[in-house]
């Protein structure tokens, strides 16, 4: 039986406790160019597979972080505890997921789940 694999963007300042990460297959490494310290974040490049996915929903700090995978159309949101499932192409089935990501203090403009490598 073939896992399905979804492509995803972990910020390693997200996370409770980092070493997580090397629960993950890592296809790049980005770090943003803040030039305040406490500013810059470590953006990773993973391959997950669902189940690992879903082990984040207890890994994320309580507020103010998200991340999401992709595979095809096909989005998954994690939140810290909630997990939504999504279509790009639908924007409609994307209301609920901001709704949620605002009320944990997330910016709008941060909830855009994006699908492309960083």
């Amino acid at each position: 039986m073939k896992i399905t694999m979804y492509t995803g963007t972990i910020i390693e300042e997200s996370l409770l406790d980092s070493r997580i990460l090397n629960e993950f297959k890592i296809n790049a490494v980005k770090i943003s160019n803040s030039e305040k310290p406490e500013e810059r974040w470590h953006l990773y490049e993973v391959e997950a597979t669902i189940d690992q996915i879903r082990m984040l929903t207890t890994q994320l700090k309580p507020t103010g972080w998200y991340t999401h995978f992709w595979q095809d159309d096909d989005i998954i949101v994690i939140f810290p505890g909630r997990k939504f499932r999504i279509h790009h192409s639908d924007k409609a089935t994307w209301s609920e997921a901001i709704s949620y990501g605002q009320s944990i203090g997330i910016p709008t403009k941060q909830l855009d789940f994006r699908i492309k490598e960083i």
